[in-house]
């Protein structure tokens, strides 16, 4: 099974209302938010369709839409960065698939090699790090720096954690669906 734009369209009507867990935006909000900074940087429709997209397994995950709390506060790694990817490959190539993959990981990077990160993060970006692996040590950055898309991972976290800003004006999501179009594999 792959994920087609109605398809991606339909989870985020259905889903996306949902909080972004412990935010103070919805998942929805969250995505637009994080696509459009990436668009206002500069960055071409694969990274800005990978903005979009980078939080996708969340929505994929049922069980999220009736958690009491956030997945972090329960102690749970739901390892969303990787749910998406069977259902985007045959969709978008490793332009878009792969900065999503790397999300997580470019978190953990930015709090090894930048000591002021760390200090921005939310309380759920916290706990998630934590759940996630904690900080990289000094081969693991190295290492993860030296995939080829490393740079654009860490472009779109850094995005991330802006993107959660309640009542940010956006683009609508047929936007950034249509740049996504542009993108997709022929």
């Amino acid at each position: 099974m792959t994920l087609d734009l109605a398809e991606i369209a339909r989870l985020f009507a259905e889903r996306g209302r949902v909080a972004y867990a412990g935010e103070p935006v919805s998942q929805l909000e969250h995505a637009l938010q994080c696509a459009w900074l990436a668009e206002q940087a500069g960055a071409g429709d694969a990274l800005v369709t990978a903005s979009l997209l980078h939080d996708l397994g969340h929505l994929l995950i049922a069980g999220h839409q009736t958690l009491p709390r956030s997945p972090t506060e329960l102690g749970i790694d739901d390892r969303h960065q990787y749910i998406a990817m069977p259902l985007l490959r045959g969709v978008f190539g490793a332009e878009v698939r792969e900065p999503i993959r790397l999300h997580v990981d470019a978190k953990r990077y930015l709090c090894a090699t930048r000591p002021s990160y760390f200090s921005r993060l939310s309380p759920d970006s916290v706990r998630s790090l934590a759940l996630q692996g904690g900080v990289m040590d000094d081969d693991a950055a190295q290492r993860f720096a030296e995939q080829r898309w490393a740079n654009d991972a860490v472009r779109l976290r850094l995005w991330d954690e802006q993107a959660k800003v309640q009542g940010r004006e956006t683009p609508p999501l047929k936007h950034f669906l249509e740049a996504a179009a542009r993108v997709m594999l022929r």
